[in-house]
């Protein structure tokens, strides 16, 4: 018996809104990612064949990987857009009254 499913049309484009735990959370996903590439493979070659391969030619971690990349890449250029960054001053380890940062 068939089953009834809703998908996107073709030509969609759903905009969403984002805020910058969720933007962490992304980013965290894609460093847990990057961390994990095989011990055995060399991570800027792994990078380079995600960036020029065809999504259906990568391994399933590379297409996860693009996955998390391309949506942060569309949140940055979103937010660059709409002039939603703000500039902040950060301490190095070496300066006076630096603090390590904690996970919130």
């Amino acid at each position: 018996m068939a089953v009834k499913i809703k998908e996107l049309k073709d030509d969609a484009l759903v905009s969403i809104k984002i805020n910058k735990n969720y933007y962490f959370m992304l980013k965290g996903t894609l460093f847990y990612l990057f961390k994990n590439i095989p011990e055995e493979s060399n991570k800027e070659d792994i990078l380079q064949k995600i960036m020029k391969s065809e999504y259906n030619e990568m391994t399933e971690f590379e297409q996860c990987f693009y996955t998390i990349m391309i949506a942060l890449t569309e949140i940055e250029r979103v937010a660059t857009e709409e002039n939603l960054y703000e500039e902040k001053e950060v301490l190095e380890p070496t300066d006076e009254g630096y603090v390590p940062p904690t996970q919130v």
